[in-house]
């Protein structure tokens, strides 16, 4: 989806700097221009990380370009991967052993968590 982007001009001393209107607090910058969409999808991406909160939709331009907080840079549009940054359950099904699946309850109840807490963190944990 795009989102506005308000990004303040960087320099050969400084970074471009970002902000994110429909994501207050969130913030960013980039070295070089061509970075602005990934340094963007990250920043939204760990912004809303943990956040039990929707995702809003975009704000439209005309009610943003009149703003006096957004001097001295340009407006760009970024299409953040909402699928990346979505924290809502979703149920999958997927297929192990029986003796597997009863060693993770096991494990995970010890542990104070769930079946998916202890896989998602696994996961997670897998990919670093």
């Amino acid at each position: 989806m795009l989102y506005p982007v308000y990004v303040f001009m960087g320099d050969d001393e400084t970074a471009y700097g970002m902000e994110f209107p429909d994501f207050p607090g969130c913030f960013s910058a980039a070295d070089e221009w061509q970075d602005i969409p990934r340094m963007a999808q990250e920043a939204i991406g760990c912004h809303m990380a943990g956040e039990d909160a929707p995702i809003p939709a975009p704000t439209p331009i005309d009610r943003l370009t009149g703003n006096p907080a957004y001097q001295g840079g340009v407006w760009l549009f970024v299409d953040i991967d909402l699928s990346r940054v979505d924290a809502t359950p979703q149920r999958v099904n997927i297929s192990l052993p029986r003796s597997l699946i009863a060693e993770i309850d096991d494990y995970a109840r010890a542990h104070g968590a769930t079946r998916s807490g202890f896989l998602a963190e696994a996961a997670k944990a897998a990919m670093r």
